[in-house]
């Protein structure tokens, strides 16, 4: 890991970064009860699809009645069987489940500024056991955790299977003009398959027409590191730093950075009879509205009109309706 030094104009940059981040943390972000994108084709009859469970368990930030209620309606018109998954992770929890869908699990309902540094696991160490022993039978884990402090939050459950989270802010970099510093602080995160961003496989071709992605977009998120023999699938741009402060959004002149272009914010692995998917922003795949504009945030926004489509690749991708590349098929981290 190759540390960056604070240079003096950070400080600037920091408070309109705290400044906006605040509005962004106060204002109230809501599902979008308009959004429904198409789905031409349905993988599965209504209903008939495997049980996808949503953790409820773990305070989670995103939930099927809350902020995830547009990701639970994509998959529901995909024909999966959604439900939410209150309980503590365990054999017998985990057993109605095909695929598990983890969006920002929490330690505890208290302010992310009460967290103790670094970030108490969300999960015990009897859960992290629990789903990679579901995993290695044949259960498909997604686990999405954003910046600071869930990624630290779910830090402990990614480690089990082999990927390194990073309990920070990705951001597309720094300027000691103050113009170009605002001009950085808007710039989309965006993936590509013409810059290699995203990759070019079975979850960008798709497996039908009009299922093929070109962009997705993310919003802030984590950045983190793959084991040996998972597949990248979203890879940070050079340029991309990660900013590390104590408390999540409060930046100043000496906040950590760290250089993470090349590192990942989303990938698949293959361990044992199971699948996972792991990213590392969650709003990339619902559709919210925020502040008093009720500005999009998610699939809804522009930039990211085809994160819908990118979302039912993916499920179908742990669903073992597509596949992608692969280094070992008995992968182990």
């Amino acid at each position: 890991m190759k540390l960056v030094s604070p240079s003096p104009p950070f400080l600037a940059f920091a408070a309109a970064l705290a400044m906006a981040a605040a509005f962004s943390a106060a204002a109230q972000q809501a599902p979008d009860p308009d959004y429904a994108p198409p789905v031409r084709t349905p993988a599965y009859a209504a209903g008939a699809g495997p049980v996808l469970c949503v953790d409820e368990g773990h305070h989670n930030f995103h939930t099927l009645e809350g902020r995830y209620r547009p990701f639970g309606e994509l998959m529901r018109r995909d024909g999966y069987a959604v439900r939410p998954l209150s309980a503590r992770l365990s054999a017998r929890s985990l057993a109605p489940c095909s695929i598990l869908v983890i969006a920002n699990a929490q330690p505890s309902d208290a302010s992310w500024d009460d967290y103790a540094s670094p970030t108490p696991s969300a999960f015990g160490a009897a859960e992290v056991r629990a789903a990679r022993r579901w995993v290695e039978g044949g259960g498909r884990l997604w686990l999405i955790a954003d910046h600071m402090p869930l990624a630290g939050a779910a830090a402990h459950l990614a480690r089990a299977f082999g990927f390194e989270f990073d309990d920070g802010f990705a951001m597309p970099g720094f300027d000691a003009d103050p113009q170009r510093r605002k001009e950085i602080f808007r710039q989309p995160t965006l993936f590509r398959l013409s810059d290699g961003t995203l990759a070019a496989n079975a979850i960008s071709h798709g497996g039908a027409p009009g299922e093929s992605v070109e962009q997705v977009r993310s919003f802030t998120g984590q950045a983190f590191r793959l084991p040996p023999r998972a597949e990248p699938v979203l890879t940070l741009p050079p340029g991309y730093l990660s900013l590390l402060p104590a408390k999540p959004w409060k930046f100043d002149a000496d906040t950590p950075r760290t250089e993470v272009g090349g590192w990942s914010q989303g990938a698949l692995l293959r361990l044992g009879k199971g699948r996972v998917a792991v990213f590392g922003e969650a709003a990339m795949f619902s559709a919210q509205r925020q502040g008093p504009q009720g500005d999009p945030m998610g699939m809804n926004a522009p930039g990211a009109e085809r994160n819908y489509q990118f979302a039912l690749n993916l499920a179908h991708w742990l669903s073992g309706r597509l596949d992608a590349p692969r280094a070992d098929a008995g992968a182990v981290p």
